[in-house]
């Protein structure tokens, strides 16, 4: 049957089989901005879903963010819906592992880094699905990571269909991570240059210019079609003077220390819950208990918090709360993470790198007089670049993306000093990113296939 199917293939699959239109610049940038359009379809299809599966646990109303609708429910709701979740989130994993085979890679850093760039079909739905019911019954997580993986696996589906060789398939799942995260954030910039930094490990125009055609493509319409607006209402950056560089100097060291006890926190909780004597649906049910604990005390720390960084932005918080808050919703990411709830770390970073960057401007406000100061909002936003720096070791990549979030010059500086200060300090006590071991398992994969092609070769 299959070598039936491969007969009647028509020339033009054969010639890109065969490479010859691959290697056209042309088609590879409009296979691109294909995989630009689809990503961003896919993230929509992800986002819709989510917002019905709100609107069910809001009894009818659709709820401002995961936030509003854990403060519309009684404590005893708040406190076991996240392991409800937790568990049949689990239950969806479990039993993926259990009847579906695996065909391909598990996530779209290794179809990438490593392989054929086949990502499979049904293992990705039954994790997107897992993911909902994680996100949205409360669990402490990003919705950008299944939203990016559902992009590369239509991209590695469409590759799949046209049988490009693995080379140009990769490509096309990297373009498909890049729709997805530009879709996420509306971050064109930084969506490429994500991709390029941190999975590929260098930025080339080779990569680059297709990874850039797709984040446009994808930002176009998010942005212009489909009327999606920004993560984070940004407000207006203040520079007060230039001997002011020097206290986002200090913001930046604050953020190269704390991120390598972020990571090594997230460590420590999946080590704690995979000691746990329960099955993995067990394990998740318990982190969602502590989540549950804790929204109990402040309904904030359900969901991935861009209403809470919102508040903090535009209005004044005393730092009594911005401490219990960063505090809880700590505890609260570590619990989700550590469970094995999938989803993404990247919007509890910026959360972090958010309140810490308050913590710091409320600090020298206590300091210094009056007006001498930019706002602590300021603080807030070149702390989120900070943090997110010194976790992902992708500076470039962490001053682009808040760049494109507040749209003003003002920040370059600061933020640019803040991030490959806080990047420089963190990579010296952790030389591990955030994604490390994704891409160190990868990596080594990766080495063992070329060893065993140029064996067989040799043979």
């Amino acid at each position: 049957m299959e070598r039936a199917l491969k007969i009647r293939k028509p020339a033009w699959a054969r010639r890109l089989r065969s490479g010859l239109l691959a290697e056209n610049l042309t088609v590879t940038l409009c296979a691109a901005g294909l995989m630009g359009l689809l990503g961003a379809l896919a993230t929509v299809v992800f986002r819709e879903v989510l917002g019905w599966a709100q609107l069910l646990l809001g009894g009818g109303e659709i709820p401002h963010g995961m936030v509003s609708l854990a403060r519309g429910l009684d404590p005893w709701q708040r406190f076991l819906m996240p392991a409800v979740g937790g568990a049949i989130a689990g239950i969806v994993l479990q039993s993926a592992a259990r009847w579906l085979p695996r065909r391909g890679a598990a996530d779209y850093m290794e179809a990438i880094s490593i392989g054929r760039g086949v990502i499979g079909f049904r293992q990705t739905v039954a994790r997107s699905l897992s993911s909902i019911f994680s996100i949205g019954s409360g669990a402490s997580i990003g919705r950008e990571g299944p939203m990016v993986q559902l992009a590369a696996m239509c991209s590695s589906l469409t590759g799949r269909y046209l049988v490009l060789p693995p080379r140009h398939l990769r490509l096309l799942v990297a373009c498909g991570a890049t729709a997805g995260i530009t879709a996420a954030y509306n971050a064109p910039i930084a969506g490429a240059i994500f991709i390029s930094e941190i999975v590929y490990g260098v930025i080339s125009s080779a990569t680059l210019v297709p990874l850039a055609v797709a984040s446009v493509v994808a930002n176009i319409v998010t942005r212009q079609v489909l009327h999606y607006d920004a993560v984070f209402h940004m407000p207006h950056f203040e520079f007060v003077s230039g001997w002011e560089v020097f206290n986002y100097l200090g913001l930046g060291v604050i953020a190269g220390l704390a991120a390598p006890q972020f990571l090594r926190f997230l460590d420590v909780s999946r080590a704690a819950f995979r000691r746990l004597p329960f099955p993995l649906w067990g394990r998740m049910a318990a982190g969602g208990l502590v989540v549950g604990a804790l929204s109990v005390l402040n309904p904030a720390v359900w969901g991935n918090g861009y209403s809470v960084v919102n508040s903090m932005l535009h209005t004044q918080w005393a730092w009594q709360a911005v401490a219990a808050i960063l505090l809880l919703k700590t505890l609260a990411t570590a619990a989700s993470v550590g469970s094995g709830a999938l989803g993404g770390v990247f919007t509890p970073t910026l959360f972090v790198g958010a309140a810490l960057g308050a913590l710091y401007g409320t600090a020298l406000h206590g300091v210094f007089p009056a007006g001498s100061l930019s706002a602590e909002s300021s603080y807030a936003i070149v702390g989120m670049g900070a943090l997110l720096a010194a976790t992902t070791h992708a500076p470039l990549m962490s001053v682009l993306m808040i760049f494109e979030m507040t749209l003003s010059y003002e920040v370059m500086l600061p933020l640019m000093l803040a991030c490959m200060t806080g990047f420089v300090i963190a990579q010296r006590i952790r030389p591990e990113s955030v994604y490390a071991k994704s891409l160190a398992r990868n990596r080594i994969a990766s080495y063992a296939i070329a060893k065993h092609r140029g064996r067989e070769k040799h043979e």
